[in-house]
């Protein structure tokens, strides 16, 4: 950047900051609701110019052949397995705090970050780097009467912002994949997983660094706290897209504060449906996995949904493994009335109140109703889903295409574990997260989710009449 770009890029980011606190000084005189975090014009311009800066940084990256993306990742593959100890030994201090401090069971499983799990996301890099390369890829072609050709092609977002909550490994799918697919990314992941997120990106740096690439490719924005997640979230023209992966309300804040453009991942109040003509059988192994295998996790099954023409039969034995397993359930009255004649020992039954049905648990807690029809159960995933991912168990095939047509979720699984909604599982590596918006992208985001795509027209000296 030369002087006079740097200090009109300057001057913008002091407008920009001082119209901010302007207005919120000027809601704040005028009595109208404050809003979280108020913005400091100080953190506002040291976060613009880390975004300005991976925005130069990006430039490069994005002429950068996929051989040499691919190459990077590997090399950061292996030095994730090299500094294994290091994150973890992060990761049991930002553990014991989070303990010490109260966080469920839930989060925590999801802030763990131990030498597996490393490991683990070190083989999704390499996953990542054996995809194909998007940029490039022409998405449609075609020519004009005129003989003007026109092609459509994949090319990156350009400065991605991911704002997320306790999860590590999130740092490590999201440069992962930004750097396959020519992005530069700002993080900021929460004070939960502070010393686990640093540990992680100074080796991703010290790889950046090692392969001629600049730092400010994968930069966090953790030194200023919420207040920078504040900032990103006002940084329009700075960061091209944010991306927030966490909680109802983590979600819904960003959703709502933000003036840069948002793709949001929502929360999972996850749905199973056994049908009147289900294998039950194959229902019980299906809802154990997809309640209990990890709880705190967006995939996880929150809700039950049985047909009456089981349920007397089907309720007993999927109440007894689920109690077998610690799951708490919060019943509907007829339910009620099935399960708490069985006498099933170890089990905590509660009956459900309005608000249960809409509620993501993340905890060993499910929801369990019966219904009276594929209809009604159709009616009330589509009122109260979070348009995640919902399951039927049937062998009816008549069934299961009704439920996946009607059904307005991201992601509709038939006769199968919602856990399987996650993108290492769909084969992308890693994921971004999970969209349960409908514009540009939807349900496990990957490396095609991760780019735009700008329109290239051949000529040969035509004039539009």
């Amino acid at each position: 950047m030369t002087t006079g770009e740097s200090t009109q890029s300057g001057g913008r980011i002091a407008t920009q900051a001082a119209t901010a606190q302007a207005a919120a000084q000027s809601a704040q005189s005028t009595g109208a609701k404050r809003e979280p975090d108020e913005l400091d014009a100080h953190v506002f311009e040291r976060v613009c110019a880390l975004a300005d800066a991976a925005a130069q940084a990006q430039a490069t990256l994005g002429r950068a052949n996929g051989e040499a993306r691919n190459e990077l990742l590997a090399a950061l593959a292996d030095a994730l397995d090299a500094h294994a100890d290091e994150i973890a030994a992060a990761n049991e201090l930002d553990m014991q705090a989070a303990f010490d401090s109260g966080m469920d069971v839930g989060k925590l499983d999801r802030l763990r970050f131990d030498v597996e799990r490393v490991g683990a996301a070190a083989l999704g890099v390499r996953h990542v780097a054996t995809l194909p390369d998007p940029l490039g890829q022409t998405v449609r072609g075609y020519t004009l009467p005129n003989g003007l050709r026109l092609n459509q092609i994949r090319v990156p977002m350009g400065v991605m912002g991911m704002i997320y909550e306790a999860r590590p490994n999130v740092t490590v799918d999201v440069a992962s994949l930004c750097l396959k697919s020519g992005n530069a990314v700002l993080l900021r992941g929460g004070h939960a997983a502070q010393r686990t997120n640093a540990a992680t990106l100074q080796v991703v740096s010290e790889v950046l660094q090692a392969h001629g690439f600049e730092p400010a490719l994968v930069a966090s924005v953790d030194e200023f706290g919420r207040m920078g997640a504040t900032a990103m979230m006002q940084a329009r023209g700075h960061i091209d897209v944010l991306v927030p992966r966490g909680g109802a309300g983590l979600i819904r804040a960003v959703v709502e504060q933000s003036k840069v453009p948002v793709i949001e991942t929502g929360a999972g109040n996850v749905h199973i449906y056994v049908d009147r003509a289900a294998d039950l059988d194959k229902a019980v192994p299906i809802i154990i996995n997809a309640k209990t295998q990890r709880v705190g996790v967006c995939n996880a099954a929150e809700k039950l949904l049985v047909h009456r023409d089981v349920a007397e039969s089907f309720l007993p034995v999927a109440a007894q493994a689920l109690a077998q397993a610690g799951v708490t359930l919060r019943v509907d009255e007829r339910s009620y009335e099935i399960v708490s004649k069985s006498d099933i020992q170890g089990l905590k039954l509660e009956r459900a109140t309005a608000e249960d049905w809409d509620t993501e648990y993340l905890a060993l807690i499910m929801g369990v109703k019966v219904v009276d029809s594929l209809d009604e159960a159709i009616a009330h995933i589509n009122a109260h889903s979070t348009g995640h991912t919902e399951s039927i168990l049937t062998e009816d095939y008549g069934a299961a295409g009704e439920f996946t047509e009607r059904i307005d979720s991201a992601v509709v699984m038939v006769n199968a574990s919602t856990r399987f909604t996650d993108g290492g599982m769909f084969g992308f590596g890693a994921e971004l997260g999970i969209s349960t918006q409908k514009m540009h992208a939807r349900g496990p985001m990957g490396l095609q989710e991760m780019t735009t795509t700008k329109w290239i027209g051949y000529g040969n000296g035509q004039v539009r009449q």
